[in-house]
């Protein structure tokens, strides 16, 4: 995927809500603004894309708690120079989980954030400019260890607001999982 298919797929992208619309317009201003946007040497803020992985039945959600954030999270991570953002999702998702049984469910953006990165050592606070893909894997599979997380766990779609203290992030893709019977497999 080049930068230019990202870019087309972004502008008919339908946003789930006013507030997700806002991220699209952050998301597409970057692409179009910035050559070095899929670097993390742009200090600013950069591109990332995350893994939103369910269950075969769409009931379970796989989250990490990630050690620096002490946060439950979707898995993903920075592109480094790859514009290719399902690769990148597919990438981290595998290698933060360990999990061989991970399939992308939808080639299409899931769903797109712009969200803070506190500083930390020397690494000044920063955008993270991140593209969702909605994948499934085995929930019976064996998880991997993963040094970014302090855990990994499968968990039920009706218990994702409590553990994530109600991210606004994570609850619409809650929602978009449950509203979407057409994601069944």
């Amino acid at each position: 995927m080049t930068r230019n298919h990202l870019l087309a797929e972004l502008h008919t992208y339908r946003p789930a809500s006013q507030r997700e619309q806002g991220h699209l317009w952050k998301i597409i201003s970057l692409l179009e603004s910035a050559p070095n946007c899929f670097l993390r040497s742009r200090t600013e803020g950069h591109m990332t894309a995350s893994a939103w992985i369910v269950s075969p039945d769409l009931q379970q959600v796989l989250l990490m708690h990630h050690r620096k954030l002490d946060k439950w999270l979707q898995p993903g991570g920075h592109a480094d120079g790859d514009t290719n953002l399902p690769g990148v999702a597919m990438r981290e998702a595998h290698e933060e989980t360990g999990l061989t049984s991970l399939r992308l469910l939808r080639s299409e953006v899931f769903d797109v954030d712009v969200h803070p990165i506190p500083a930390r050592g020397t690494e000044a606070e920063h955008q993270h400019y991140d593209v969702r893909y909605l994948l499934t894997a085995n929930p019976e599979e064996p998880l991997g260890p993963n040094g970014e997380s302090k855990g990994l766990a499968w968990v039920p779609l009706e218990e994702v607001e409590r553990l994530t203290a109600a991210n606004p992030s994570i609850l619409r893709m809650v929602h978009k999982t449950q509203a979407a019977p057409v994601l069944k497999v």
